[in-house]
């Protein structure tokens, strides 16, 4: 019985492996079909992947230039800052006009950088610097400080924030091998007196580096750092001791000294707050300027190393 019941099994495996009984047309259209549905999803896949053209246009754009998008926002604010009317209130002239000159700008960036024109042009270097800079600074300028971080970068930096001094100061010089005279002069400085008059009995002479009453900078600037030092700690009236330069000896007479008037947190709060993002942002762009070099291969003349 057991064998009987096997020899009908494989009586009907060999009927369905019988080619006479296969469907040659329903293979081919199943094959066809997917076939069809293979190439349908390859193609899917070839047109909508990153970095291949396509015909649509994404809503958030006005308009591709060799897959480059013209902004929606940018166009909307483009009419806007062109004719001070919204996209609904645009001529379609208006429209028009406002995106090919928009299209205009596209092709002939995208030309230019087929030309490499930025490694070429000074201004073009200038502005990418200058934008490269401002992107980086955007998050540093964004930032709203506290009052309590404004105020101990107020605290230290107290030199900052303050009315400027003024000062009127007469500057006198004496021979480099004078020096007994410059001291005699500062003597007699000190008791009074005509200072030109007495200077000029001890062989000095005004140095000519400044006239009348100055601001402390532009004091700075005409005396230089050493006789500025000296001159800021004088009172109205007072005289230095001889101060020995390359030029020859100076002696600082004091007319009048108004030192700098500190200002309060109140009254410089915002130039404080523009000194804080300034300082914020000089480091970020520090920051990115290391970073920058060290993924750079940078390579320097060795005359210039």
């Amino acid at each position: 019985m057991a064998i009987s019941q096997r020899s009908v099994d494989s009586a009907e495996r060999g009927r369905r492996l019988d080619p006479s009984r296969i469907n040659v047309q329903r293979s081919l259209i199943l094959t066809g079909i997917g076939a069809l549905v293979g190439l349908a999803l390859a193609g899917f896949a070839l047109f909508t992947a990153k970095g291949t053209s396509t015909l649509a246009v994404p809503p958030e754009d006005v308009a591709l230039v060799n897959e480059q998008p013209i902004n929606r926002v940018d166009y909307i604010a483009q009419i806007q800052a062109l004719y001070g009317v919204d996209l609904a209130h645009a001529t379609e002239a208006q429209r028009h006009k406002v995106l090919d000159d928009m299209i205009r700008e596209e092709l002939f960036v995208q030309r230019g950088k087929e030309l490499d024109v930025a490694s070429t042009d000074p201004e073009v270097r200038s502005a990418m610097v200058n934008a490269v800079e401002q992107m980086a600074a955007a998050d540093a300028i964004s930032v709203q400080p506290g009052d309590a971080k404004l105020r101990a970068y107020f605290e230290a930096h107290p030199e900052r924030y303050a009315e400027e001094g003024r000062m009127t100061v007469q500057d006198f010089v004496f021979p480099a091998a004078a020096a007994d005279a410059a001291a005699q002069a500062a003597q007699a400085l000190k008791s009074g007196g005509p200072a030109p008059e007495i200077v000029s009995r001890f062989g000095g002479v005004d140095s000519g580096k400044v006239n009348g009453e100055e601001f402390y900078f532009a004091a700075k600037i005409h005396l230089g750092d050493q006789l500025f030092a000296v001159a800021r700690t004088l009172s109205d009236g007072g005289v230095s001791s001889p101060v020995v330069l390359p030029d020859g000896i100076h002696l600082l007479a004091m007319i009048r000294n108004m030192a700098p008037v500190p200002f309060d947190f109140d009254h410089a709060r915002d130039q404080v707050l523009n000194d804080y993002r300034n300082e914020a942002v000089k480091r970020v762009t520090t920051d990115d300027e290391v970073f920058f070099r060290k993924r750079a291969n940078i390579l320097i003349a060795k005359d210039l190393r």
